[in-house]
C-alpha cells in the first residue's frame, strides 16, 4: 500500500488529512516536528510526504533543502504563508507541489494522486488506469485530446508539451519561457499568458468537462489530469 507521511504540528489538521487519505486507500503516518520527520524519511522513506512549512525544531523548507541534497523523494508543501516569495522558494528548493491553507482535504488527496501518478508511486490507483487523454505527436506537431484535434500553433504545442510532461507540477512563467521557447524568440512572460489563454480555449473546445490548465496565483501554471 502507498505510504503517505504527514508532517504537521496542528493535530486537528493532521487527523482530518489522515482520515481522507486512508479513505482514499493510502497508509498514513503522522509526525509533528521537522527534525523527527527528516530522520524518519532518511531511515525509511514513504512514497510521499505532506510537509508543513511552519514546524517546531526544524522548519519545512529546511527539511526540504536537506532532502533535496540527496533525494528526489516526492514532497508537497502545506503552508499558511501565501506570499509569492515563499511559494517560489518552496518550488525552487524542489517541492513537487504547494498547497496553501486553508485547503479542502479533497483537494489535498487530488494533489497527492497527481504527484504520485507523475512519480510512479501510486499503488492506490487501479491497475491499467488511463493517465491522460492527451496525445502529442512530436514528429508532426499535432495534438489530440479525447480524440479531438487541437490545431495548435508550434509555440502552443511546445508550451502544452512542457506542461503535460509533468502533470500536476507547477511551472513559473520564467520556467515555461526556458522550456517552451527558443532563446532567439523575442517573447516575454506576457506572451506566456496569451498562449496559455489560447490553449485553455482549445482544450475546452475539445473536452469542456475538465479544466486542463490550472493557474496558481503568484506562481504559474500546471497541467491537470481529470480525477479517476
Amino acid at each position: 500500500m502507498t505510504r503517505i507521511l504527514i508532517v504537521e504540528d496542528e493535530h486537528d489538521i493532521a487527523s482530518v488529512l489522515q482520515d481522507y487519505l486512508r479513505h482514499a486507500g493510502y497508509d498514513t503516518e503522522h509526525i509533528a516536528d521537522g527534525r523527527s520527520a527528516l530522520d524518519r524519511i532518511r531511515a525509511d522513506a514513504p512514497d510521499l510526504t505532506l510537509l508543513d512549512v511552519m514546524l517546531p525544531r526544524m522548519d519545512g523548507l529546511a527539511v526540504l533543502r536537506e532532502l533535496r541534497a540527496h533525494s528526489a523523494h516526492p514532497v508537497i508543501l502545506l503552508t499558511a504563508r501565501i506570499e509569492e516569495v515563499d511559494r517560489l522558494l518552496g518550488l525552487e528548493l524542489g517541492a513537487d507541489d504547494y498547497i496553501c491553507k486553508p485547503f479542502s482535504p479533497r483537494e489535498v488527496v487530488a494533489r497527492v494522486r497527481a504527484v504520485l501518478r507523475r512519480t510512479g508511486g501510486d499503488n492506490a490507483m487501479p491497475a491499467g488506469a488511463s493517465t491522460s487523454a492527451l496525445v502529442l505527436d512530436e514528429t508532426h506537431w499535432q495534438a489530440t485530446l479525447q480524440g479531438e484535434p487541437l490545431n495548435l500553433t508550434r509555440r502552443e504545442f511546445r508550451l502544452l508539451q512542457a506542461l503535460a510532461r509533468h502533470p500536476g507540477r507547477i511551472f513559473s512563467r520564467g520556467q515555461l519561457l526556458e522550456l517552451a521557447y527558443d532563446h532567439s524568440d523575442d517573447v516575454t512572460e506576457r506572451a506566456v499568458d496569451s498562449h496559455i489563454k489560447n490553449l485553455r480555449r482549445k482544450l475546452a473546445a475539445a473536452a469542456p468537462a475538465h479544466d486542463w490548465i490550472r493557474s496558481v496565483y503568484g506562481v504559474g501554471f500546471s497541467f491537470e489530469e481529470p480525477p479517476d
